[in-house]
């Protein structure tokens, strides 16, 4: 498997049946993907079961916890363009291996230091691999998979994601219960060897020489407008929506942001290429991928507080109750391979969002005395809506990109779904944070105390416990949960919003075949379809 793909031949015994047969290790190709996936899937829930225990033990405020958790997503999405293009032009193989490398050494980073700044250089310097990791390990499918097979390629791509994402809160919480919080970054470094032996021997080599270049001016560009735009939204409840300060973070990041979109628009090789949403099956199966992102990543980072907070289980419980949501999306990616092609897109993704409004919307009526049966209800039905609406409407993106266009249209996707998981936690988390500080009462308790108890709800069982103030306890309690209730509520009505335009808007499919006919070249392009076949 060691042929080089070039964008401008068409490649034998890969991709393209009417040629010869298909090459027999691709599916072992998969196998070895779905390895270096399990590392990014993993390290996604692991650090949200670990956090009450680094608010304990680091003293981290939940600004401090949404900077552990966005530093990595930051630099995750900002990156992943310029990763993207970067093994489309060099080498796909050789800069995902260079990604478990980097992810490699931010674990041992993480794992060694002693501080939350430390942790948040860590986990920046781990979203710098997993924005190779990411992107590449898509954009190597179309090169592996006729487009009969890409459904199914790429249902276990997501799956995969999904697969580490329940072994890290049951990981996460094994290891804090017998070592320190370092261990859930340590366990990393097998997964990562592993993947790097794996995918070192088995991946094909594969690139295309006419990827654009990757524009440093942009990059800078699109980082700063992501780490300005998140800062504001962290700090906005501590200094107030509408203090000076955070007005201004909130003008310069819209001004850097329009800063690329103005100049990628007028760039003859861009490196965000624009034009790919105006195919209607890239644009809405893109907005249909980012609502659920969106509403994952806040979802996990809010109900582990709330296990462990509010209902006062240790890591290992709340690694245990997180797997309704997490079997659910699970089953459902799974599933939407069989589904899609009978039913189509539009009516699968749609279904999968009004699935996952329905289950939100449920959690959001929760109170401080649900019981678990409750909450791992809703839970359940949220994950069932999570893989019925992502995995489909990821395909239904990758259905229509040529092969030249791959990493780029897949690095574009997992970026916007990374920026849309950074807002999850980042704006969720405000508003939660917002209505904890509204709500929580202090009164009348000495200053040590209030404050503590007013950084987190981590903070707020610690003061409680430690001043023997059990009204503080269910001041605060109540507090959290009212503000998970609102947070629960803005995810549920953006499902269903969601669900209807694209309802709407995504093209229809048939029956038979839920792909688009392939689009007719443009000017410079080469003619390929998406199963990198010439026309004639």
């Amino acid at each position: 498997m060691g042929t080089v793909v070039d964008a401008t031949k068409q490649e034998p015994n890969r991709v393209n049946e009417a040629d010869g047969p298909l090459d027999p290790r691709r599916w072992w190709a998969l196998g070895a993907l779905v390895v270096g996936l399990l590392v990014v899937g993993l390290d996604t829930t692991i650090i949200n079961v670990a956090m009450p225990t680094m608010s304990a033990q680091l003293g981290a405020s939940t600004g401090d916890l949404q900077w552990i958790a966005d530093s990595y997503i930051v630099v995750f999405a900002a990156l992943m363009l310029p990763a993207g293009l970067i093994g489309d032009r060099y080498g796909r193989r050789l800069f995902l291996l260079v990604g478990l490398a980097i992810f490699g050494v931010g674990s041992v980073v993480g794992a060694l230091v002693g501080s939350v700044e430390g942790v948040i250089a860590a986990r920046a310097l781990m979203g710098v691999g997993g924005a190779f990791i990411m992107p590449l390990s898509l954009s190597i499918l179309p090169s592996l998979f006729p487009a009969a097979e890409r459904g199914k390629a790429i249902s276990v791509w997501a799956a995969s994601t999904a697969l580490g994402i329940p072994l890290g809160p049951i990981l996460g919480g094994l290891l804090l219960e017998h070592f320190w919080w370092g261990s859930v970054f340590l366990i990393n470094i097998p997964m990562v060897g592993l993947a790097l032996l794996v995918c070192g021997f088995l991946l094909p080599v594969s690139r295309s020489a006419d990827a654009p270049r990757v524009d440093v001016a942009v990059t800078v560009l699109v980082v700063a407008g992501l780490t300005t735009l998140i800062f504001a939204l962290i700090e906005a409840p501590e200094w107030g929506w509408a203090d000076a300060r955070v007005l201004a973070l909130f003008g310069a990041a819209a001004l850097l942001i329009a800063s690329v979109a103005v100049r990628e628009s007028r760039a003859r090789n861009p490196m965000i290429d624009f034009g790919l949403f105006r195919d209607r099956n890239f644009l809405w199966g893109t907005v249909a991928a980012l609502v659920p992102s969106f509403a994952m990543a806040g979802v996990l980072f809010v109900v582990p507080q709330r296990f462990q907070g509010v209902d006062g289980h240790n890591a290992l419980g709340t690694g245990l109750r997180l797997l309704p949501l997490l079997g659910g999306l699970f089953v459902t990616a799974l599933a939407s391979d069989k589904l899609v092609p009978r039913l189509g897109y539009k009516v699968v993704i749609p279904t999968g969002l009004f699935v996952l409004g329905g289950g939100l919307l449920t959690g959001a009526s929760g109170s401080v005395h649900d019981g678990y049966a409750w909450t791992a209800a809703w839970l359940a039905v949220s994950g069932l809506g999570l893989g019925l609406s992502m995995v489909p409407a990821m395909d239904a993106v990758m259905a229509n990109l040529a092969p030249e266009r791959a990493g780029m249209g897949s690095a574009l996707v997992q970026t916007l779904r990374q920026v849309a998981g950074a807002l999850g936690v980042a704006i969720l988390g405000s508003v939660l944070a917002s209505a904890y500080l509204d709500r929580i009462d202090t009164s009348g308790r000495p200053d040590e105390v209030a404050d503590t108890a007013r950084d987190s709800i981590g903070g707020a069982v610690e003061a409680a416990g430690r001043s023997g103030d059990p009204a503080l306890l269910d001041s605060a309690r109540d507090a959290f949960v009212h503000g998970m209730d609102l947070s629960l509520l803005i995810c549920g009505v953006a499902s269903l919003a969601v669900a209807v335009a694209v309802a709407a808007f995504l093209p229809r499919r048939t029956a038979a075949d839920p792909r688009p006919a392939p689009a007719p070249a443009g000017p410079g392009e080469s003619g390929h379809d998406r199963e990198g076949a010439l026309h004639p």
